[in-house]
């Protein structure tokens, strides 16, 4: 084991990792055959506000390398002006289990988690897909609006959130950027003009109804990670064509899929495709220009691992 193990900034993971290569990699990785454990998920309590959940994600190429990510999601951190995810990554060697490199998690996970949704919706979102709902003013709002400009002709940003100063606070530093985003006040309105409804807050009730989805509409639920939690209701799901980052994961732990399932609305065999299959070619995604899609991602350790040795290539 070396003295030193390199240590990648999150202003390091921002520079490196572009989002039209983390997608490829991302795509390169979801048709390999990687192994990934089930991840270890604990609820912390913190006394006087929502339970912390803690992960390790474990992930590894037989013989090449080995990752685990060790993050932690804590609802209260919103009070705190802090990301609700925290974490760090430790790539190892996978022929020897030296460590190789400790990374920043908590950007390693918001760019992934984005690429995720961008390398979905180049399979799921209709080709021509100009308008862009970006759903809550978090921490991957940013990053989900710049991957799906990666991905599709994006020609105009719309954002909402539940207090409208976040929002405009998120547009302001977007505009810095050289992003242009227009507030939207009424979610309503909004999400019946868009071709991608991208969701990311903590919801624990539906904020985007079915009934409101355009023909050809592509929507992306990002938050909602625990199955008390919900961006969707069953007219949505009822509607959509449904794929997933990974099936096990999905539907034991993303309350978009898991609710609906216990009630019935729907089944499993109604996961049309999860992201291996459409990287290997099992299933084209959208097939029709009216069809709705609804992806639903929870992360996985293959993300993490993808995304982590294509910035060790490019430090």
């Amino acid at each position: 084991m070396t003295d030193s193990i390199p240590f990648v900034s999150s202003e390091a993971i921002d520079a490196k990792l572009d989002y039209p290569s983390l997608i490829a990699a991302l795509k390169a990785a979801f048709a390999a055959d990687w192994t990934v454990p089930v991840r270890h998920h604990h609820a912390v309590p913190i006394p006087g506000e929502p339970d912390q959940t803690l992960l390790l994600m474990p992930a590894w190429e037989g013989g090449k390398s080995v990752g685990v990510k060790l993050v932690t999601i804590t609802p209260g951190n919103g009070a705190r002006n802090l990301p609700a995810v925290q974490g760090i990554y430790l790539l190892l060697d996978g022929g020897t289990g030296v460590p190789k490199v400790l990374m920043e998690g908590t950007t390693l996970t918001v760019r992934r988690t984005a690429a995720a949704s961008a390398l979905a919706a180049g399979f799921c979102a209709r080709k021509d897909a100009a308008v862009h709902l970006m759903v809550g003013a978090g921490a991957l709002a940013r990053p989900l609006i710049e991957a799906h400009r990666a991905a599709r002709p994006i020609q105009r940003t719309l954002l909402w959130a539940r207090k409208p100063e976040q929002a405009e606070a998120k547009a302001a530093d977007l505009a810095k950027a050289g992003i242009a985003v227009e507030v939207a006040h009424d979610l309503e309105t909004a999400a019946r003009q868009a071709d991608i409804v991208s969701c990311a807050t903590l919801s624990s009730e539906p904020l985007i109804h079915g009934a409101w989805l355009k023909p050809g509409a592509h929507l992306d639920l990002v938050g909602a990670y625990l199955p008390e939690l919900r961006e969707s209701d069953d007219e949505a799901v009822r509607r959509a064509t449904l794929f997933c980052d990974t099936r096990g994961g999905a539907l034991k732990e993303g309350g978009d899929l898991v609710q609906p399932l216990k009630a019935g609305v729907i089944q499993e065999s109604s996961i049309a495709a999860e992201l291996a299959d459409l990287c290997k070619g099992k299933h084209p995604g959208r097939t029709r220009d009216e069809e709705i899609t609804l992806f639903k991602s929870v992360g996985t350790a293959i993300e993490d691992l993808a995304a982590a040795k294509l910035m060790l290539e490019r430090m």
